[in-house]
């Protein structure tokens, strides 16, 4: 069977919302656009106003400490977001009007637990998608990968867990683990795979209610020995990806 694209993922917001999209314009050493273009920076970031390059996740916002979170779906126009929960019901957003920047804060705060930091104010820095890591990677992941950890934990597990951004079908499990050092083609872009991602609580949480029900990282420990799902990839040759493009090992 032939490896393909099934999904392409974004998060405008950093935590804040996931999309899918059919297709995208890919450029050399950089994000998916329009992925993590913002982040909302909470009250005891280490930095005030703009930062001038990228911070480390810990100042931001974070399915993580905020599970609500992770129930969150958006639609991103440019600079235009709209944002979705089944708690919070939907917002429309211009992020490049300062007012509407506020009505972000003001929409996240009853989402975000009491004994956190309050959500302060939106970042974001030109040029510099607010990822976890200063490399803006893209999160490439396996669904037969997810299909034998569904199984494992006894539960389907949605791909909106792992907040990734490129989802291949028709790898054996773990095949994305094992092209770490190796480059791939996806489209007209070519990508070499670089290191796993180890996961954190945050994809202990049902993206469709915000509420934890399943032990991830245990289920990972006791199926694989470790704490991984998926691999950053580093963005080599720019192109056009789409949904259904197959993907060749280089």
């Amino acid at each position: 069977m032939t490896a393909r694209l099934a999904h392409i993922l974004r998060h405008p917001i950093k935590a804040i919302g996931v999309e899918e999209i059919e297709s995208a314009s890919l450029s050399k050493g950089r994000a998916l656009p329009s992925d993590r273009r913002w982040a909302v920076a909470h009250e005891a970031a280490k930095f005030s106003g703009q930062p001038e390059a990228w911070q480390p996740k810990m100042n931001f916002l974070r399915g993580v400490a905020g599970p609500e979170l992770m129930a969150i779906n958006a639609a991103c126009d440019d600079a235009i977001v709209t944002l979705r929960h089944p708690r919070a019901g939907t917002i429309t957003l211009n992020m490049s009007n300062a007012a509407d920047r506020d009505r972000l804060v003001t929409w996240l705060q009853p989402l975000w637990p009491d004994d956190r930091p309050a959500p302060s104010h939106v970042v974001e820095v030109p040029g510099q998608a607010m990822t976890d890591w200063a490399e803006p990677f893209i999160s490439l992941l396996s669904l037969s990968s997810l299909a034998d950890l569904s199984h494992h934990a006894g539960q389907t597990l949605h791909i909106n867990r792992w907040r990734a951004n490129l989802w291949v079908e028709g790898w054996e499990p773990l095949r994305e683990r094992a092209l770490i050092g190796h480059r791939i083609r996806i489209g007209s872009a070519t990508f070499e795979i670089v290191q796993p991602i180890t996961r954190c609580r945050a994809t202990t949480v049902n993206p469709e209610t915000g509420a934890s029900d399943c032990d991830t990282l245990a289920a990972l420990e006791s199926l694989w020995g470790h704490k991984d799902l998926g691999v950053y990839a580093r963005v080599l040759t720019g192109g056009e990806i789409a949904r259904g493009d197959a993907i060749e090992v280089l």
